[in-house]
């Protein structure tokens, strides 16, 4: 017998009974989205691996470390993608999608980063994505984090997150900062963590959301971004604000909330909960409007957010928020004996799936006598067993248990549909 072949570590399976939250979640989220006017947007894995040096950024921690490239026949450098709104961008670029025109996208997927895997972070993971085009005005990021706090009540989560906020800037505030921050820091290198003497002449800004606690403690008295913002940056967040607070979605303003890439300006912002360990995201996202043109097109604004579809699922099930009907569950099943009786189950298993209701009926298939039958009946964790037999065939009836309560009845073909309605109704 040959060695078994087992998954990459990092990139999971996802089996039958955890599956069934995953498409409770997705069809949440494509309700809720659709409601606000957005269209799915569908794009490859695979892609140039120029588009996330150029879009994420070369110095950030995806490009320079956690990215799945290599080089195909042709020589050519291709890289799995590791998150969307690059590949968002391209495909809505390419298909003249964005110039002069406003579009309301979204996107799911699995993405892929070389990373050490944990609990809920993975080498292969998946986001889903809402990203808008054509809007500079603050009233799109207002609306895309209302989006996301109705998501949240649906999905019984709004009490169990929090929304940080906060405002970048434009590009020449954020240099501006970022040469009085590296001034500051340079002072102090020897105590910052490995991590951040390294971001401080790559990506100097990364610093302020180190965990480290010896470099929290010298960033108290760094210089704060908020002392660079410019005007207009300022007058973006405060009109941010203002519709938040009329829609009544309550926030709080982290100053060293930044975002680890490039293409961010303006606005940023995190959902974040405390139902995971240590405060944990599990959306984030702000305002790109530099990257279409950053990545060949004519400059367009952009905003959008990315969510976490592990995460969330981990902290649905943590928190024991996902309904039963969101369950793989059997209505009935059906078991039968005898030539006559398998041929009459398939037509009374067929009508009940014609009925319109949305039943999930599982036919027993494979033989065996009653008695096991009746086992994979009870396993099955159906409401109702259908038994069907040669006498049943003749007389035009059908056996229902009901597997609560052991009670068996009988009951005529024509009348089945309204039988079982009331049954599983009352």
């Amino acid at each position: 017998m040959g060695r078994k072949v087992q998954a990459i570590r990092g990139m999971n399976d996802i089996l039958p009974g955890q599956s069934s939250v995953w498409q409770y979640l997705e069809k949440t989220v494509a309700q809720v989205v659709s409601g606000y006017g957005y269209q799915q947007i569908r794009f490859p894995i695979v892609e140039h691996t120029e588009l996330f040096k150029r879009g994420v950024g070369e110095t950030t921690d995806i490009v320079e470390k956690e990215m799945y490239t290599f080089d195909d026949r042709n020589g050519e450098s291709l890289t799995l993608r590791p998150e969307g709104t690059a590949s968002c961008v391209r495909a809505a670029d390419q298909a003249g999608l964005l110039f002069n025109q406003t579009q309301r996208l979204w996107y799911v997927g699995p993405m892929f980063r070389y990373e050490r895997p944990q609990k809920g972070r993975y080498r292969q993971f998946h986001q889903i994505g809402v990203e808008s085009f054509g809007m500079a005005t603050p009233d799109i990021d207002a609306e895309l984090i209302i989006l996301s706090a109705r998501l949240w009540k649906k999905l019984g989560l709004l009490e169990h997150v929090e929304l940080q906020l906060n405002t970048i800037g434009v590009a020449a505030a954020r240099e501006s900062f970022k040469a009085a921050l590296v001034e500051y820091l340079t002072q102090y290198k020897d105590q910052l963590d490995e991590d951040s003497q390294r971001r401080l002449s790559t990506n100097p800004l990364r610093i302020l959301d180190s965990k480290d606690e010896n470099t929290q403690k010298v960033l108290v008295n760094a210089p704060s971004l908020e002392d660079f913002i410019d005007e207009e940056s300022q007058a973006h967040f405060d009109r941010l604000q203002a519709i938040l607070k009329a829609n009544d979605v309550p926030f709080v303003i982290n100053n060293k909330l930044v975002r680890g890439l490039d293409y961010y300006g303006k606005t940023v912002f995190e959902w974040v909960t405390s139902h995971l360990g240590a405060q944990a995201t599990v959306c984030a996202g702000g305002r790109y409007d530099g990257l279409v043109e950053q990545l060949g097109g004519k400059a367009t604004p952009a905003v959008g957010f990315a969510m976490g579809v592990e995460r969330l699922v981990l902290l649905l099930e943590t928190l024991e928020l996902i309904p039963s009907e969101a369950k793989d569950t059997t209505d009935v099943f059906m078991v039968s004996f005898g030539d006559a009786a398998e041929l009459q189950s398939f037509v009374v298993a067929e009508s009940l799936r014609n009925a319109g209701q949305n039943w999930t009926v599982l036919r027993h298939c494979g033989g065996g006598n009653f008695k096991n039958q009746m086992k994979k009946a009870d396993k099955s964790g159906a409401r109702f067993t259908l038994i069907i037999g040669d006498s049943e065939v003749e007389e035009g009836v059908v056996q229902i248990k009901d597997m609560q309560t052991g009670e068996q009845t009988s009951c005529t073909n024509a009348d089945l549909v309204g039988n079982l309605l009331e049954k599983l109704n009352g």
